[in-house]
């Protein structure tokens, strides 16, 4: 055992500890917990390139997929090493295996670069580490103890100066037993968030460990203002795309009903109808506000309603038509909310080409497309997709945040928040937005940098003013009485009506898209097609009722209004006598309609959110409460419940019902509590109406969690099979010994330490597609020595090959007396030497703690320090998803041969 180490054996966790400032504390097995890639349940028939998918667990090096590097989503560019193809097909489900193709000209890429590239190829222009002439990072074995800065260059210095380490004739062990050499990460896996964390502490050491005094506090303080520039950056994009979107989304939506033309008041074409009919009191007292028919000479009422009718499908068809074009040509990424993705990304899991350049531009440009064609969807939920985005390109610039995968995750937590503050006017719902729904990972510095994101993003959008109304959003409003006890029934009334709707929907939004995947789809390889059929069919439906006309946005703002306030009421919603009850029918055609048109809507390829059609229909069924009751009790004003009311004031505020409808139905989809009350409270700025919202958040989520427990996010999160193990899940877990679910030791693939040649390393590769290999001891077979990726390894047997190793040099995965350096290949740096491991008799529950709490990617089990088995990520994820929907088997040989075939 070298100097300056202690590990502890016996009780199958192994610990290290080094007397220097590397670490101050024993460091439990920071070693490298693999995950397998990715392989969605969607398309286990089919394989990239004939072969079979990768499936077992775990590299740390990073796959470059695609020739844009500005869209590697969350990997490190300077430690990329190959070159996959894009694993996303035209109908935007992921592939199941990620084939592996050796780069052969790699060049390091521009500054520019790392922002915007082609979008027209799928190919990578990622760069490989050079294969240079080493350095010796290594100590002699005289030294007793080891420097921090010479632990410091062995963790971070490039893969390529670990080419000959081995061959020092001087370093035959290894003075640090870790977790080994890092590339980086393959796309479709997940992070290591033990090594991340110890690697950001031995940087912030090292930052000053050169430069003590005033000078280290100097470097300290610049190195922690980056995350303040990046999120201040952000917050200011954010603003100003959210700013954008509004008035090209209300400009081209007002386009499709008529135009602006310089009659009298100067108007232009450029102008909204509310800009073009600005100081006039109704719509149908401006003259500069020409509809269609109007253009072109139509006076009659018949011939006016058709051209208008015409106008309205055609231009919103071209507009959806035109957004779900720019996804399937430019970015498949850019579809729907991203919410689901960013959820899990910041679990741990590396989604590359999610966050890039082009995905920013597509979802922008796609949104004000998809808002203005009228169809049943939103820009809330995208606009956070469009704050992640800026921020991983701002991070881009900083190398300190851009090359630590759980720095990234932290920032973009924080990056969130902005984007549910520019979409609701929400500066502290945007930040609890983010802890309750998104992230993973969320410490107290973290809500912190959220909350001034947030506000920068508020406060730039509030400069903005893109209504000129001094509202962050069009639907914001104030109430000018506040409500009685008698209110509280029908407002748990719209409480339980909201969990319904949140369980019908995810259940009939599910099925719909199970089908839409299914080669019984007509459209399954004609997405574009598809939305241009439903853009049509929302069209045609929405425009003969007058609520569904109205853009989203206007709709919800007068539902949400009070019938005082509004002075121009061109949606007929404020009618009193018999005229009342035909809004009433009105209204619930409405929100049928709606609900069936936003379930139908949400899973196509286009820009599309839930959260604002949500709110739509809540509002709408919540009005239609608020004017029974208010009819109620007009009709029967001494009615003793009524007893309360105030004579010759209005007793009931229909808007206030359509606000808590509103927080029902967001409440039943999403299943989301605090932030809902947060973001309505801030919407409507009466903190009187705190307490009935929060009753009807509350029953809505307990309504809605009797049908089931997740929520849309979680469900598509389900759906696409993407493996996220939420920590904040209590669920109870299977009561079954861990060994009943491991892939056990008969059917791994393992390395023995010696014996192998680089030809029959490659072999090995050729033959089994497993993305990691667990290393035993050649004498005595399953003795666990350690781990190695197989991105690692085969990065280490290029880099041999590039030095001009015959083939059949010998290999070794531990130190071997009397092997010439010269002549032989040491794997031992790129090898974890302390794997995470468990005993083989450890329980399920036990396992999903470890796996929950420390982020692992994989766990090896034991037995008195013999290899046991192995569970990665997956396969936990696999057996929970199972065990929940009852189908949970009894004795396994592994998930993976029960999931894939045959292969252990």
């Amino acid at each position: 055992m070298p100097l300056g180490i202690f590990r502890v054996t016996e009780a199958q966790v192994n610990f290290t500890c080094f007397a220097v400032p590397y670490v101050s504390l024993f460091v439990a097995s920071s070693a490298p917990c693999a995950d397998d890639t990715y392989i969605p349940m969607s398309s286990l028939s089919q394989y990239n390139n004939g072969s079979p998918p990768a499936i077992a667990s775990s590299s740390r090096s990073s796959l470059a997929e695609d020739r844009d590097n500005s869209d590697d989503g969350l990997d490190r560019e300077r430690d990329e090493l190959l070159n996959e193809e894009d694993p996303l097909h035209e109908n935007g489900q992921l592939d199941r295996g990620v084939p592996l193709k050796r780069r052969q000209n790699v060049n390091q890429p521009s500054f520019a670069s790392r922002f915007l590239s082609s979008p027209f190829t799928r190919g990578s222009r990622s760069n490989t580490p050079s294969l240079s002439d080493p350095t010796d990072s290594t100590r002699n074995r005289s030294s007793v103890y080891p420097t921090a800065s010479a632990i410091l260059s062995y963790l971070n210095l490039p893969s390529s100066d670990s080419a000959s380490d081995p061959k020092d004739p001087a370093n035959h062990d290894w003075y640090v037993e870790g977790p080994g050499k890092r590339v980086g990460y393959d796309n479709l896996t997940a992070i290591d968030w033990i090594y991340e964390y110890n690697r950001e502490r031995t940087r912030l050491r090292q930052l000053t460990a050169d430069a003590p005094g005033l000078l280290g506090k100097v470097k300290l303080i610049a190195d922690a203002s980056q995350v303040w520039l990046v999120l201040v950056a952000t917050g200011i994009a954010v603003g100003s795309i959210a700013a954008g979107i509004d008035v090209a989304s209300d400009w081209m939506g007002d386009l499709k009903q008529g135009v602006c033309s310089n009659v009298q008041l100067g108007g232009r074409f450029y102008l909204s109808r509310p800009f073009c009919c600005w100081g006039t009191e109704s719509y149908a007292q401006c003259q500069d506000w020409r509809t269609w028919s109007m253009r072109l000479g139509v006076s009659n009422k018949g011939g006016s309603y058709v051209i208008e009718y015409i106008f309205f499908v055609c231009l919103s068809v071209l507009f959806a038509s035109c957004a779900s074009l720019l996804v399937n040509r430019f970015s498949l990424y850019a579809k729907q909310s991203g919410i689901p993705e960013i959820k899990t990304m910041l679990g741990g899991f590396v989604i590359r080409r999610f966050l890039g350049a082009w995905t920013l531009l597509v979802k922008s440009l796609g949104l004000c497309l998809a808002v203005a064609s009228g169809m049943w969807l939103g820009k809330e939920g995208p606009l956070v997709h469009v704050a992640c985005c800026c921020a991983n390109l701002f991070m881009k610039i900083f190398d300190g945040i851009n090359g630590n995968e759980a720095r990234k995750r932290e920032t973009l937590s924080a990056a969130a928040a902005s984007g549910i503050s520019v979409a609701f006017g929400s500066p502290i719902g945007g930040v609890l937005f983010s802890l309750e729904q998104l992230s993973y990972y969320f410490p107290d510095k973290t809500m912190w940098a959220s909350f001034v994101c947030a506000m920068v993003a508020a406060v730039t959008l509030q400069a903005f003013d893109p209504f000129r109304t001094g509202k962050l959003v069009l639907y914001q409003v104030t109430y000018h009485s506040g409500w009685h006890a008698f209110e509280l029934v029908p407002f748990a009334v719209i409480g339980i009506i909201g969990g319904l709707y949140g369980a019908m929907f995810i259940k009939l939004n599910m099925r719909i898209n199970r089908w839409r995947a299914s080669s019984s789809n007509p459209f399954n390889t004609h997405p574009v097609l598809e939305v241009m059929v439903v853009a049509l069919l929302t069209a045609l439906i929405s425009f003969p009722v007058t609520f569904l006309r109205a853009q989203s946005s206007e709709l919800v703002e007068y539902l949400f209004a009070e019938c005082r306030d509004i002075n121009d009421d061109y949606l007929g919603l404020c009618k009193a006598g018999i005229g009342n009850t035909g809004v009433i029918f009105i209204l619930l055609i409405s929100a049928l309609i709606g609900f069936v048109l936003a379930t139908i809507t949400f899973g196509l390829q286009i820009p599309a959110g839930i959260l604002l059609p949500s709110m739509a229909v809540g509002a709408l069924y919540g009005r239609v409460i608020g004017l029974i009751v208010e009819v109620w009790q007009r009709e029967h004003p001494f009615f003793i419940a009524f007893a309360s009311c105030e004579p010759d004031m209005p007793c009931v505020t229909p808007g206030t019902y359509a606000v808590v409808g509103a927080a029902s139905a967001l409440a039943g989809t999403t299943r989301m509590t605090v932030s809902i009350v947060v973001i309505m409270f801030e919407l409507t700025g009466a903190l009187t109406y705190v307490l009935p919202i929060m009753i009807a958040v509350m029953l809505s989520k307990w309504v809605g969690d009797a049908f089931g427990k997740k929520g849309i996010y979680e469900s598509w999160i389900q759906f696409q099979g993407y493996p996220f193990i939420d920590n904040k899940d209590d669920a109870a877990v299977p009561d079954v010994p861990v060994g009943q679910i491991m892939m056990r030791f008969e059917a791994l693939v393992c390395i023995p330490a010696t014996g192998h040649t680089i030809e029959t390393l490659r072999a090995l590769l050729q033959e089994h597609r497993f993305r990691g290999f667990p290393v035993i001891d050649a004498d005595r077979e399953s003795l666990l020595l350690g781990y190695i990726s197989r991105t690692e390894l085969t990065f280490a047997l290029n880099t041999a090959d590039s030095s001009t190793m015959p083939a059949t040099t010998q290999c070794f995965f531990q130190h071997s007396e009397g092997a010439d350096p010269s002549t032989t290949l040491d794997l031992r740096p790129w090898m974890d030497q302390t794997p995470i491991t468990l005993s083989a008799r450890s329980s399920l529950q036990l396992t999903k703690d470890m796996f929950e709490k420390l982020g692992l990617r994989n766990v090896l089990f034991t037995d008195k320090g013999m290899l046991a088995g192995l569970l990665t990520k997956k396969d936990l994820w696999f057996v929970l998803e199972e065990e929940e929907d009852g189908r949970l088997v009894g004795e396994w040989s592994g998930v993976l041969n029960q999931r894939n075939h045959g292969q252990g």
